[in-house]
């Protein structure tokens, strides 16, 4: 089934060629192409998107309010950042208010359309310098803040949804069921006191639950 993709974008250029890349796939159904994101959610309540890609830099509400309200409304429903800007402000800004991916508008266009059945499929892609920053940023300072008495089965699960793994391949990995995957992933939650893989990625990274090596 293809996946539904509407995209905000005030960039005429950008909003035109990225509509031409996913409208020419099919493993997509292009929705539609907003210069504006200030009625966002009226927008998803018509065109019922499998995935949403978000400029940041937009007027009336940039794109990072518009994930915020959307999230609210629409808490299972994918959203991808796609903006020039790197910094680390605007980056967790993002992802603490519900996005899921975010990519740089260098990426190549492959890349690009990687990242949407990516997230569809339950990953969180991020551009490699996106990805990288996040890393550093969190490993400033190594030491857990609490202990939430995760199992090291439940510290396999959730190392491997802060790498981005949808559940299948989570799956794959540990060698259990999808079902398992699940069932582990709903006590991580509980005992992390969050409600979305967002939220469980952003407290795990934030609280150095789980700690990447340098490489």
């Amino acid at each position: 089934m293809a996946i539904k993709t509407l995209l905000f974008d005030d960039n005429q250029h950008i909003r035109d060629a990225v509509a031409m890349l996913i409208a020419t796939d099919l493993r997509f159904e292009f929705c539609g192409a907003y210069d504006k994101a200030d009625y966002a959610a009226e927008l998803v309540s018509i065109h019922h998107p499998d995935v949403v890609i978000m400029d940041i830099d937009m007027p009336v509400v940039n794109g990072i309010d518009a994930v915020r309200v959307l999230h609210k409304t629409y808490p299972e429903l994918p959203i991808i950042m796609l903006t020039v800007f790197d910094d680390v402000d605007r980056i967790f800004g993002s992802l603490q208010n519900g996005a899921l991916g975010y990519m740089l508008k260098s990426t190549p266009p492959n890349k690009l359309l990687d990242a949407i059945i990516d997230v569809y499929q339950g990953g969180a892609p991020m551009s490699p310098a996106i990805a990288r920053k996040v890393m550093t940023h969190f490993q400033k300072d190594t030491s857990p803040s609490v202990d939430y008495a995760l199992t090291s089965r439940e510290m396999e699960v959730l190392s491997l949804l802060v790498d981005g793994l949808p559940y299948k391949l989570i799956g794959d990995r540990l060698g259990i069921g999808i079902e398992t995957v699940r069932t582990h992933i709903k006590k991580i939650y509980g005992k992390l006191h969050v409600q979305t893989m967002t939220e469980a990625v952003s407290k795990a990274l934030r609280e150095n639950i789980v700690i990447k090596p340098n490489n």
